[in-house]
């Protein structure tokens, strides 16, 4: 693999980053020198207990640590952080900065836009503490919000972690099937919801979808937060409805109350993506979120203090939890909602230019949407502020590390990461000392000791394989919800390599101790019994003008397996016998023979869940013509029709 470097931190930037600094204080202990990542990262797995605790304590974690970091460390099911510690998460996301610092800008498409100073984020969360203890909710009862990417939902989530409360949100284009396949499950004291939300242009009412899932999940209250002006209607349509101003009125302003609770404290509840069946519903802690968090957002992003961060996300992903807890780090968080090309391609990057932003984090299929789009920000917005741009949701292709630096921002840290719901944190990640290479990520994150196992259970190197987690680390679920003898949680991460977390995501080493994820290992396909991921194909084709995405799956075909791709066209352009010629020789030259695929087909859409992911195994249930089980789970479910019977005819 020979990946050209893109771009390398000066002397200056990494002697002002956060790591060095942490790297300096933990040098007796470590041996690593400053700048030596690779040193630094094997104490941090080595050493658990003296590495967390040194994180810890240099991101000024709030709370009681007590006298041990890790119990039963050698046991990846049992092992617990921190088992004497005593904290608040809200507390340590509300504490830093004056009352008169900006804590959040709100910008809703060309519609609306708001700011929140910190001492207004506290006593908005203040209200709403004291209206969620007098509606009877306590330590362990749950939350749901669906929400649109606003304040509101910030502060339920920071109140509902005051007082122990499990806060569970989903994104407002939810339908009521998927909410009550979600929240259904888990039984919320309340039920926070927007009147409606605004998305390319258009007003989206919701009046009807949250009368129904009101009366089915017959919470308490169902508080209606007013964004398009129809909070009162809505709440009259909905069981136990109440708008927010009514909710929050009986209380007056007062300091916000933090009760002292255990690391394992039950967090945030977070959904897997149903596209297979009934969501599963994964229990986060608030400690080993907390620390997880606070480690990516300072040694590796370098968030701090003044700090402006964007994200561009939903309540329906796991990166709105990310996004929100930089909040602890003194940060300001940008928070955009609705489409980011609407009135036009450049509404992100408006938005960042006039905010200041210094970290902007969105999806790879952004990227490479701006790039398809003829967009080139850096020619037509100033984004000299950006020191990281971080990408995630799918794999960033080497094309699209490329446009970041040519079309974007030349000198920017480019961090492609890669984690997910499962552990609400990465794998792996930026690492602020390294150069960038094409197609890339830097490397694993500091404490996790992340590896590629063949099918035998032995780590290889040069040769792709299943990401794995060899030993425990604070972000590890806490349970399943509904699953009290733990065998939905092992069966999940534990079942293919016994006492060793498989994340499910097909990777590979590179000669430079970066990783390259190569697509869902239960996505892999596998002709001929050579295993291949699809991002290999991917990132052939989709640098093609004619292609504006693609999807592959493989199709089970006289006793062995074909690779099918599916391509949604360009405007303008039409999959004829020549197009079909390019993609496939661009394929076998690009990656191998045995990835070019026996059948390439046109489809008008490529059906995605609601973060944006395309949902490969769906298309594979569907080209063979089995049902799926959850369309629900899925943005666009309408585009699973473009994929019925289409496999068995001619290209």
């Amino acid at each position: 693999m020979n990946a050209r470097m893109l771009w390398s931190p000066t002397p200056e930037n990494v002697a002002r980053h956060p790591l060095t600094r942490f790297a300096e204080d933990v040098r007796p202990q470590s041996g690593a020198n400053p700048g030596n990542y690779a040193a630094l990262h094997r104490w941090s797995i080595e050493s658990r207990e003296a590495f967390w605790s040194a994180v810890w304590d240099f991101c000024g974690i709030r709370g009681e640590k007590g006298e041990r970091a890790l119990a039963n460390g050698d046991d990846m099911l049992t092992a617990r952080f921190f088992p004497d510690a005593r904290l608040n998460f809200a507390e340590n996301l509300l504490a830093p900065g004056r009352d008169e610092d900006e804590a959040i800008v709100f910008r809703a498409e060309d519609r609306l836009e708001r700011r929140l100073s910190r001492g207004q984020l506290r006593a908005l969360v203040s209200h709403l503490q004291q209206a969620m203890r007098a509606a009877g909710v306590g330590e362990g009862d749950r939350v749901a919000a669906m929400l649109p990417n606003m304040p509101e939902a910030v502060a339920v989530m920071l109140a509902c972690a005051s007082i122990g409360a499990v806060f569970s949100s989903a994104s407002p284009d939810f339908g009521a099937q998927g909410l009550l396949d979600r929240f259904g499950q888990i039984g919320p004291k309340l039920f926070f919801a927007s009147d409606g939300y605004w998305y390319s242009g258009k007003t989206i009412h919701t009046a009807e979808k949250l009368a129904a899932v009101s009366a089915a999940l017959a919470p308490e209250r169902t508080v209606i937060v007013p964004l398009i002006g129809e909070a009162e209607a809505v709440a009259a349509a909905c069981r136990n409805g109440a708008t927010l101003d009514d909710f929050l009125g009986p209380f007056d302003a007062r300091a916000v109350e933090y009760e002292p609770l255990p690391f394992a404290q039950p967090l945030f509840i977070l959904y897997s993506s149903g596209t297979t069946g009934m969501p599963k519903c994964i229990v986060h802690g608030a400690g080993g979120t907390l620390l997880q968090l606070r480690k990516e957002h300072r040694l590796h992003c370098g968030i701090g203090e003044g700090d402006r961060v964007f994200y561009f996300t939903t309540l329906g992903w796991m990166m709105w939890n990310w996004l929100a807890a930089a909040l602890g780090s003194g940060a300001t968080l940008l928070l955009y909602d609705g489409s980011p090309f609407h009135p036009n391609g450049n509404a992100v990057f408006d938005f960042l230019e006039a905010e200041q932003a210094t970290f902007f984090g969105t999806s790879a299929k952004f990227i490479d949407a701006v790039r398809k789009e003829g967009l080139r920000p850096i020619e037509t917005h100033d984004l000299s502020t950006v020191r990281v741009i971080a990408s995630t949701g799918s794999p960033l292709s080497p094309e699209g590390f490329h446009f970041v630096y040519s079309g974007i921002a030349a000198d920017v840290h480019l961090a492609s990461i890669s984690g997910g719901t499962d552990i609400v944190s990465c794998f792996v990640l930026g690492v602020p000392w390294l150069p960038v290479f094409e197609g890339e990520i830097q490397g694993p994150g500091l404490g996790m000791a992340m590896d590629v196992f063949g099918d035998d259970g032995a780590p290889v190197r040069g040769e792709k394989g299943d990401l794995v987690c060899r030993k425990a680390f604070p972000s590890m679920p806490v349970a399943f919800w509904n699953d009290p003898d733990g065998s939905r949680y092992r069966a999940a991460y534990f079942e293919r390599f016994p006492g060793i977390w498989c994340h499910g995501d097909f990777a590979e080493w590179t000669e430079h101790g970066g990783i390259v994820i190569h697509g869902r290992s239960d996505a892999v396909l596998n002709p001929g019994g050579v295993r291949i991921g699809t991002a290999e194909i991917y990132n052939v084709v989709e640098r093609m003008p004619e292609i504006a995405e693609a999807i592959c799956v493989g199709q089970d075909f006289a006793g062995d397996v074909r690779v099918v791709l599916f391509v949604r066209l360009a405007a303008g352009y039409a999959l004829d016998d020549e197009l079909v010629r390019r993609i496939r020789l661009g394929i076998r030259e690009s990656a191998s023979p045995r990835h070019v695929p026996a059948k390439v087909l046109a489809v008008p859409d490529i059906p995605r869940t609601k973060s944006g992911k395309i949902v490969e195994l769906a298309v594979r249930e569907v080209v063979h013509g089995r049902p799926v089980r959850n369309v629900e789970a899925l943005a666009n479910p309408d585009a699973l029709r473009h994929f019925a019977g289409r496999a068995e005819l001619a290209t």
